[in-house]
């Protein structure tokens, strides 16, 4: 009976530590916030609390750029609705980048194609 004390609390944290990385996504794993391996699709265990686990989406994504007013090289407005379809290509340098070195990658593409397009779309008659 003094055992069941035991058991129970490590069956409980051997419990709390299972994750399950889909095949659309890849996970990167931290310990103590340092990152330690990416984490393909499949069962995976992480010491619960001391690792985190951060889930990326590999798979091809839609967002739309919402309409915006552009001015033309004749000095006429045009109005100009786009999507942007983009994905993070599965490679771990790449899924460490998104994560890592900008804080919102979806929002960041988009504010990017939107400068495009507008630099673009000014220069057209």
């Amino acid at each position: 009976m003094n055992y069941l004390y035991l058991i129970v609390p490590v069956i409980i944290v051997l419990f709390a530590g299972i994750r399950i990385v889909r095949p659309t996504h890849r996970g990167l794993i931290e310990r103590l916030g340092k990152y330690k391996k990416l984490a393909d699709p499949g069962f995976h265990w992480i010491i619960p609390i001391v690792d985190r686990i951060f889930m990326v989406n590999i798979t091809e994504q839609m967002v739309d750029a919402e309409p915006q007013e552009i001015i033309t090289n004749d000095n006429l407005n045009a109005s100009v609705d786009a999507q942007v379809y983009f994905r993070v290509k599965a490679d771990e340098e790449s899924i460490k980048g998104s994560t890592y070195d900008v804080d919102n990658y979806q929002w960041q593409i988009v504010n990017l194609a939107r400068t495009t397009l507008r630099n673009i779309i000014g220069t057209l008659t």
